[in-house]
Parts: C-alpha cells; sequence; structure tokens
C-alpha cells in the first residue's frame, strides 16, 4: 500500500526543453558545416583559375594579332599602295593643282587615308565648292569635285577680281578681261577677301540684281554696291536705285509703269530719262537728263 499511495519522486520542474543532443550528432553537424565551407572555398578558387585561364588567353590572342600585323604590315601596305589619284569634275582648275592639295605622302596605303581631311583641304581652294574623297581597292584615291561658276568681276580701283553668285572670291582676274559678266563696283576688298559677312552679301545683292535686269536688257550691266540701302544700276546710260528689302518687287514695280514712261530711253547716245529711283515704296521717281 505504501508503494502505491506513498510520494514518489518530485517531478521536474516545467521550462524551456534542454538540448539534450550532445555527444556523436554534434561532432557530425561541426563536421558537416567545415565541408560545405571547404567545398565553397575550393568553388572559388576553381572560378578564379577560370578568370585566369580567360584573361591570359585574351593577352595570347591579342599578342598573337599584334605580332601577326607587324610581320603582315608590309604585305598589306604593298596590297593597298596608292598608285593612281583621279580627279573629276574640273574645268578652270588644273588635275595636279587638286593633287597638290591632297598631300599625297609616296608609298601610302589606302587604309591610312582619313578621307575627311582631304575633303577639306581640296575646299578649302577658293574655286572648290564642294569635295567627295572615296578609296577605290585596291591602289586609287578617288577625288571628285564641283567648281564654282564665276557670277561677276568685283572691281576695286586697279584691282578686279571674280566672285561666284554667293559672293565669294575665286581669285584675280586674268590680263583678259571676261566682259561678258556683269560688274560690281564701291566694295571694301580686303573686307571681302576675310570673308566680311556685310559686304558679302552687298555683292550677292548686286549680283542678283544684274540677273534680274539681265534678263530684259542686253549689254554689260553695272552695280555699284558701296550702299547697301542704295544699290545704283548702270545699263545703257540709265542709273536704277534700288533700296533695301526685296530687289525683286521694287523691279516688277518698275517694270509695270514702263510703258508709261514715254522719255524713258535705254541708249546711251540717246536723250531722255537717264535716273530711275525705286527706293520709295508707293512711288517710282524718273529723272530726265538737264
Amino acid at each position: 500500500m505504501k508503494g502505491l499511495f506513498g510520494k514518489g519522486k518530485p517531478a521536474s520542474p516545467a521550462g524551456p526543453r534542454q538540448n539534450q543532443w550532445k555527444g556523436p550528432r554534434m561532432g557530425e553537424g561541426m563536421s558537416r558545416q567545415a565541408e560545405a565551407k571547404r567545398a565553397r572555398t575550393i568553388a572559388k578558387r576553381i572560378a578564379l583559375m577560370r578568370w585566369s585561364g580567360v584573361i591570359l588567353g585574351v593577352a595570347l590572342i591579342g599578342w598573337a594579332i599584334v605580332m601577326g600585323m607587324q610581320q603582315s604590315g608590309p604585305f598589306f601596305r604593298q596590297l593597298l599602295e596608292i598608285t593612281q589619284v583621279t580627279v573629276d569634275g574640273v574645268r578652270h582648275l588644273d588635275q595636279q593643282e587638286v593633287i597638290e592639295l591632297v598631300d599625297l605622302k609616296p608609298g601610302t596605303p589606302l587604309h591610312h587615308i582619313v578621307t575627311s581631311a582631304i575633303k577639306e583641304r581640296v575646299e578649302s581652294h577658293p574655286w572648290i565648292k564642294a569635295a567627295t574623297v572615296e578609296r577605290v581597292l585596291f591602289h586609287e584615291l578617288r577625288i571628285s569635285v564641283r567648281e564654282r561658276t564665276p557670277a561677276a568681276v568685283i572691281q576695286a580701283g586697279s584691282e578686279n577680281v571674280l566672285s561666284d553668285a554667293e559672293g565669294h572670291v575665286l581669285g584675280y582676274l586674268p590680263q583678259t578681261e571676261d566682259v561678258s559678266l556683269p560688274m560690281v563696283t564701291g566694295v571694301d576688298l580686303k573686307k571681302l577677301w576675310r570673308g566680311d559677312e556685310e559686304v558679302r552679301q552687298s555683292v550677292v545683292s548686286g549680283i542678283e540684281l544684274t540677273k534680274l535686269m539681265g534678263q530684259v536688257y542686253g549689254g554689260r550691266l553695272q552695280v555699284n554696291a558701296a550702299n547697301p540701302a542704295d544699290l545704283v544700276a548702270s545699263v545703257r546710260g540709265v542709273q536704277f536705285h534700288f533700296g533695301e528689302g526685296a530687289i525683286g518687287d521694287q523691279w516688277e514695280r518698275f517694270q509695270q509703269i514702263k510703258p508709261a514712261v514715254k522719255t524713258l530711253s535705254l541708249d546711251e547716245y540717246g536723250d531722255g530719262a537717264h535716273d530711275v529711283d525705286l527706293r520709295y515704296e508707293n512711288r517710282i521717281v524718273v529723272r530726265e537728263k538737264g
């Protein structure tokens, strides 16, 4: 009975469960962690070796390419050496002038040519408006040019120069003067040579004026462009004054009233009006000879 009803061994107090796994099982866990760490280290070493191999391979390939180019350089130079320079589109210029602008060294291969640099050198010539440069396998450098077209003679004192329609100076006029071109006077030639925009625009206006009047009247036209607000065009003994603004509109107004001007004579030996002023917006002044 005492065994049945007597007090037994007191129960353990309740609380968090203590880790009872000790001994061999703990050693196995630590062993697994060490193996995992060792595996990661080995993987890093393998990756490093792979990348080292790639870098070494690239370096060897680059070295082989450099050595190959050095050994094959003379062969490619000879294969692509420029032996012919072709120039198309020249009319006033000589082909040799354009070739001299290229400044090509003997033995230069095609692949050493910088076409944009040669284009710039060729277009630096006053007569050349535009140029294209092409490399043609295996030995040809081809240059096509578009020349400027003379549009007028610019007279300043004793000097005469040629200009295109855009007011670009082409060069001095040869001794044999081309009397078929109109003449523009009153221009500061030094400023025009320097590319002064205001002077260039005066020349452009003068040339535009000669084109308009040349469609109606023959003979050589002459325009004094000293004052852009008073362009004076002379033809067959008559002077026309044009103001700033649309020259074409001013000339059109004159063409409309011309039949009513009975005294106007375009004969330098005749009598009648010799001065027509178109600078006013709503009227045209015709002054007769005294």
